[in-house]
């Protein structure tokens, strides 16, 4: 594989094709199945509505509308649609005639399914209201034998009317007629929703100022809606007043809060036949639902088998006319005129597919393909596979990669799960990420297949950046001997513990002139000065891995300048860069290194070993600059240290004028060079220009003034920009270095966050015996394992997870990634089917 398709994106060819009217759906058919062009838009200035292909859209937007009404009915029954069983014979272009039956066939399913659920609806309201009707009636008999069992009371509160305390409102002496017997009064029956009689009961008592007398009881059986299908709870009522006015106005407010009026009769036998009545009819309705809805049933399970497949060829063949109205056509032809991008690669299989659809439909006519020259600026394309689908959309996230520009999703394979590693470092917890990303990946046929929330879906895209980071975090836990907070003495120790000491005595531990052969020595495992070790290590450790990281993400500039004709760039901005660079922070590595390699134990006279104190190399790097040339005997590393400084202070002053002024000047030399020959050889280039126009095509006429025109050349602008860019550099050197600190800082905070958590739940249970140790042990797992899943995995691998995503944004990417591309989204059925 050539440096040219591995570092870089796909080579594309804008390619023009000529579709014979009589087979373009086919072959349009073909494309969309392959999914390898991206169609030009050929007509941007012509509405939508007026495009040549509107009308048979309008009527698949219809017939899809029509499938996700059936989509819904069948929801709401829960009948399933049955999965397609013969891919091949759905993905084939439809012709004419089976379109307008399938819109035919469409059009009679949703007639009887919207009459059947008319029908239903009235039914269901019926039903509704005869059993309201029922409950009305079964509970007004018992409120009208407590109405004439408490008659006296009653009359004795209208009679009250002239004390004091009578209501405001006066007695309506038309309507208040007295007999024999007493006070003749009106009632109002009806049913209306549980949690809005509280608020009825309120504004009855301060409209009518007491002058009610109410009895309610709820249903206990539940009623539902026929419009919302809800089951609701609902109360009967009866309300005893006197006067016609009042009677109305208690309707109105029954009525304004969803309440419904029933008449009931008075007299008890008139009342226990409606209910037969009632009853009977409610029987007879029941069975009549019943029927209607099988018979609805049986109408949706014959729509369910074939729902999908439906779907299925509206929206390819709404796809299909979408791709055609980006095209031209060409009337004296009689064929369509399509432009679109595609990879150089797979143009015979385009070609192939071209074929294909001409002898599928028995056409003595062929498609014909031309590959365009052309200025256009190319979308960009990464063949990717499940593996590295995931990695190329990290970097997808932070910008397109510009055309044939270095791909840094190649190096994020290793670089993202590595950082992540560096920060997530434990044995233990790398093992039960590692259980679950293999869950994923083993079993990923079967969870495909599956319907996926949005939380599970995207940890299932990205099960194969889980597996490399689960890997990566066993071999960084390893280095740090971390096991669930706990080390590992695999090999033989460098260091031995005094035999003899007491309780709370300090002891120091006896060297034995070894080195422990992988990783960090277990003996370093609880000992007081164990957080300043590994603090100091691993802070180094990510300044060296930072500053190896942003030195290559600067060299991958090479690869760039060179691929655009911008040789002389390499001169004039990458290696100021990179001298800039490694003058300060390259140096910065080099001391630590040495600084490792020195042994700073030394032997006094008695045997015992004495360690100088090594310089602080924080200090050195500051004294650097504040005192140039010149470096304490004490704090001094080696000899000649002072002049080394002095020299890499000066090519770092000597970069900053050379990256500011080297690009600029040199783009205008250039610029003014190019003028000069274009005046000169004007009259070449217009005879080369028309002989060029004598060999194309009128398509291609059209296609050469829409090419790209180079952008103007201002030196002012050009300046600005890179001095903008140069401060940005020299700025981002220190703040991207210093950013690479958060490698050490949560590793630390991994560590630390998993020691407590280890101590304070399962440690303390090991100091006890019996039964509470047993129960205490297995409390106190259960809680350490279900907080180390939820906080050190979940939330810390979170974590650690967005911080190694900033590193490669920002730190990586922004020192070469120019990321102003655009993506290459070829017509493909199944982007359509996914996203519509």
């Amino acid at each position: 594989m050539s440096e040219s398709t591995l570092f870089r994106s796909e080579e594309m060819s804008l390619v023009q094709l000529y579709i014979p009217s009589e087979i373009a759906q086919p072959t349009v058919t073909e494309l969309g199945e392959l999914g390898l062009v991206q169609f030009r838009d050929l007509n941007p200035d012509v509405n939508a509505f007026q495009r040549s292909f509107v009308s048979e859209i309008r009527r698949l937007d219809e017939m899809e509308r029509q499938c996700r009404f059936f989509e819904k009915q069948l929801e709401k029954s829960e009948i399933n649609t049955r999965a397609l069983t013969t891919a091949t014979y759905y993905a084939r272009a439809r012709s004419a005639q089976e379109i307008d039956d399938l819109e035919e066939r469409l059009r009679e399913h949703e007639v009887r399914i919207l009459q059947m659920n008319n029908s239903h609806e009235k039914l269901q309201r019926k039903y509704l209201q005869l059993t309201e009707l029922r409950h009305v009636l079964r509970e007004t008999a018992v409120f009208f034998e407590q109405a004439e069992s408490r008659q006296d009371s009653i009359r004795n509160l209208f009679d009250n009317q002239e004390t004091d305390t009578a209501p405001l409102l006066e007695r309506d002496v038309e309507q208040a007629n007295f007999d024999g017997t007493g006070l003749n009064l009106g009632y109002v029956t009806g049913v209306i929703s549980k949690d809005r009689l509280p608020t009825f009961e309120r504004v009855l008592w301060r409209s009518l100022r007491g002058n009610l007398y109410m009895n309610s009881a709820e249903i206990d059986e539940p009623i539902t809606d026929p419009v919302t299908d809800e089951v609701l709870e609902k109360n009967v009522f009866i309300i005893f007043a006197h006067g016609r006015e009042i009677i109305s106005k208690i309707k109105k407010i029954s009525e304004s809060l969803g309440g419904t009026i029933y008449s009931v009769d008075e007299s008890p036998d008139k009342r226990r036949d409606e209910l037969l009545e009632v009853t009977s009819r409610i029987e007879d309705l029941h069975n009549v639902l019943s029927n209607t809805n099988q018979t609805r049933r049986a109408e949706l399970l014959k729509i369910a088998e074939n729902l999908t497949a439906w779907f299925t060829i509206v929206k390819k063949e709404k796809a299909i006319y979408h791709a055609m109205n980006l095209f031209n056509y060409d009337a004296t032809r009689k064929c369509l005129i399509a432009e679109g991008w595609c990879a150089t690669r797979d143009i015979p299989v385009i070609q192939n597919a071209l074929r294909t659809a001409t002898e599928s439909t028995g056409s003595n006519v062929s498609s014909i393909l031309t590959e365009l020259r052309t200025r256009k600026k190319p979308p960009t394309f990464h063949r990717t596979n499940k593996f590295t689908e995931g990695f190329q959309s990290i970097i997808d996230a932070y910008g397109i990669a510009r055309y044939r520009e270095v791909n840094p999703g190649l190096f994020t394979l290793i670089t993202f799960p590595f950082l992540f590693a560096v920060m997530f470092g434990d044995t233990g917890h790398g093992f039960l990420m590692l259980i679950f990303a293999l869950y994923l990946v083993l079993n990923e046929k079967k969870l495909a297949r599956q319907e996926q929330d949005e939380i599970f879906s995207m940890f299932f895209y990205g099960r194969y950046i889980i597996l490399l980071m689960a890997i990566f975090s066993l071999y960084t836990g390893a280095l740090y001997n971390d096991v669930f907070s706990q080390s590992l003495t695999l090999f033989k120790t460098g260091f031995a513990w005094p035999s003899n000491f007491t309780t709370g005595q300090t002891v120091e531990a006896i060297s034995l002139n070894q080195t422990y052969p992988f990783g960090l020595d277990p003996t370093w495992h609880g000992a007081d000065n164990a957080l300043l070790f590994t603090n100091s290590y691993k802070m180094k450790q990510a300044i060296i891995i930072g500053v190896v990281h942003m030195t290559f993400a600067i060299c991958l500039n090479i690869f760039n300048h060179i691929y655009y004709g911008n040789k002389m760039f390499v001169w004039l901005e990458f290696l100021p860069q990179i001298l800039f660079m490694e003058s300060i922070f390259g140096y910065l590595i080099c001391l630590i290194l040495y600084k490792w390699s020195v042994n700073w134990w030394e032997l006094d006279a008695s045997g015992n070993h004495i360690r100088n104190s090594p310089p602080s190399l924080l200090n050195t790097l500051i004294y650097m600059f504040l005192q140039p040339g010149y470096v304490d005997p004490k704090d001094q590393l080696f000899p000649g240290q002072g002049p080394l400084q002095m020299f890499l202070i000066l090519i770092a002053v000597v970069c900053v004028p050379w990256m500011l002024l080297g690009k600029p000047y040199y783009l205008k030399a250039r610029h003014s060079k190019h003028q000069y020959e274009t005046v000169a050889g004007d009259e070449d280039v217009a005879f080369d220009h028309e002989e060029e126009q004598d060999g194309h095509t009128a398509a291609n006429e059209h296609h050469a003034i829409d090419d790209e025109e180079e952008e103007e050349f201002e030196f002012s602008e050009e300046m600005i920009h890179q001095s903008i860019h140069t401060i940005e550099f020299c700025l981002n050197c220190i703040s991207n270095t210093a950013s690479y600190l958060r490698l050490w800082a949560l590793s630390l905070a991994h560590a630390q966050l998993s020691t407590v958590l280890w101590e304070m739940t399962l440690k303390i249970w090991f100091y006890y015996t019996g039964a509470l140790a047993v129960v205490g042990l297995v409390f106190g797992f259960s809680l350490w394992f279900v907080l180390t899943c939820a906080i050190l995995l979940g939330m810390e691998g979170l974590s650690a997870f967005l911080h190694a995503l900033r590193l490669h944004w920002v730190e990586f990417a922004g020192k070469h990634y120019l990321g102003d591309g655009y993506k290459f989204e070829p017509f493909s059925f199944a982007q359509a089917l996914s996203t519509q």
